[in-house]
């Protein structure tokens, strides 16, 4: 070691290269975060961080390799953000160094409330790549909702966050006239008055309601099963999208169902809390975790799973509830989680059970080319959508390459986002559907990420479940 200290002082006399790095490096017990004896600040949170020792120690498991700096050559989702920005102030990294050096040297009573931790958390997406590709397994999104709360307990909670968070409120008063609730959003003058209003981009245009609401199309449906073949029950998850939104795909997964031999059952009125979560109204999305795992804790099983359409809503009961319920519930929300499922995931079960052949679906050939959602992508995977969407005898699938589609539920409605968004969007997905041939059937679980691809691109994306439902039933 002597001897690379000289050839060193003899190559670098003036220290040039790398100082303080390659041999006059300080003690390994200097340059530490922590003082000796310094204890770590702990916190009250809405969400459970127990397992990792509170949220502070949940932010110091970033060790700052820097994965989230990736490109989108390397593939992935973490950290969109970067991705298109390519400022460090974007990454994960950043972010949880942020939430870190705040929480450890603040003096205010509510270390939260600093405004440099909101413009730091402000461009994650929430997407939960993180999750998944960081080494450390971070999950930012997780930290960015908690944090949001106790910063708006300081700060008031903006009205725009307010509308997203509680669109489910809005949609159900619009669902009492949809035909008066979507002229307002799409008049001209009208929508541009409430985008302006609201902070959304101009160039975005708002959700309409679908003439059906889901849950009462659904009450009123006199369900046939074919008669050869055996009855099962499932219960469909009625999220706050798919009833108000999407009621369509909700329609076409019933009568898929029931053309497969699947008794649907449904119960109305639920959130997923979806909403506040991606706004930070931690402790409202708390309430809806609690009043989903009570609802369907007694019915849902092995034999009766619940199953859903909107991957980020359904996949909350495996991801969040678990660490919002509480411990008087934490055991019934982990048992419940094992029965949730995406629809893809139910569908590839039942093919492997034998209960769903290929002999129920077309020959006839199709191509279609996938975009996943990211909370699929980070908490499951993309695997049985591929595999369901290849189940008909001559369809064939290609999983876009692509990370986020920069929509992420709001942040791409935001003014201030849209030029981010965007760009996110160009990466890869919106070249790769352009590219797409017109007979090529653009297929996305995801409500904000269908909208994201008309928007970039102009072509209309379908659910997987629309796609099967029509080679099932539609063709027939």
């Amino acid at each position: 070691y002597e001897v690379l200290k000289q050839i060193k002082q003899a190559w670098d006399p003036e220290n040039i290269f790398n100082p303080g790095k390659i041999t006059a490096t300080a003690p390994m017990d200097t340059s530490l975060r922590y003082e000796p004896g310094k204890p770590t600040p702990q916190f009250n949170t809405v969400f459970d961080f127990s397992h990792d020792g509170g949220i502070l120690r949940a932010a110091e498991k970033c060790n700052g390799s820097g994965d989230c700096r990736k490109s989108h050559l390397i593939g992935g989702t973490m950290c969109p953000s970067y991705m298109a920005g390519r400022n460090e102030n974007m990454t994960t990294r950043a972010r949880a160094n942020i939430l870190r050096e705040f929480l450890t040297h603040s003096n205010r009573e509510n270390p939260f409330s600093h405004k440099e931790i909101y413009d730091v958390m402000d461009l994650c997406l929430s997407c939960k790549g993180c999750k998944s590709e960081c080494p450390s397994n971070v999950d930012m999104a997780r930290y960015k909702a908690e944090f949001l709360q106790h910063y708006y307990d300081e700060h008031g909670v903006p009205l725009r966050a307010l509308a997203i968070a509680n669109i489910t409120r809005i949609n159900r008063l619009g669902s009492i006239a949809p035909g008066i609730y979507n002229f307002m959003v799409t008049q001209p003058a009208i929508s541009s008055l409430m985008k302006k209003a609201l902070g959304m981009a101009e160039q975005r245009s708002l959700p309409t309601l679908s003439p059906d609401h889901l849950t009462t199309w659904l009450k009123n449906y006199k369900q046939q099963l074919p008669e050869l073949l055996p009855q099962r029950k499932v219960y469909l998850f009625l999220d706050e999208f798919t009833d108000f939104n999407d009621a369509h795909v909700g329609i076409a997964a019933v009568k898929l169902l029931n053309a497969l031999g699947y008794w649907v059952l449904g119960i109305g009125g639920v959130e997923s809390g979806r909403t506040y979560l991606s706004k930070g109204l931690v402790r409202r999305a708390r309430k809806c975790a609690i009043d989903n795992v009570v609802i369907f804790k007694d019915k849902v099983s092995d034999e009766v799973p619940l199953v859903g359409i909107e991957p980020s809503a359904i996949l909350s009961f495996r991801d969040e509830y678990p660490d919002l319920v509480g411990p008087e519930l934490k055991e019934a929300a982990l048992k419940l989680s094992k029965n949730c499922l995406m629809f893809d995931e139910f569908f590839m079960k039942e093919v492997k059970a034998g209960h769903i052949t290929r002999g129920q679906f077309t020959t006839a050939p199709l191509k279609i080319k996938l975009h996943g959602h990211c909370h699929q992508k980070a908490l499951s995977t993309t695997g049985p959508t591929k595999e369901m969407l290849s189940f008909p005898e001559n369809y064939t699938v290609e999983e876009i390459p692509s990370g986020c589609c920069g929509m992420a539920g709001s942040f791409g409605y935001e003014n201030e986002h849209y030029e981010l968004s965007m760009k996110i969007g160009e990466l890869v997905l919106f070249p790769s559907v352009r590219k797409a041939e017109k007979a090529t059937i653009i297929a996305a679980p995801g409500t904000s990420c269908r909208h994201q691809i008309k928007d970039g691109t102009g072509r209309e994306a379908l659910h997987p479940v629309e796609v099967m439902y029509r080679s099932a039933v539609g063709s027939r």
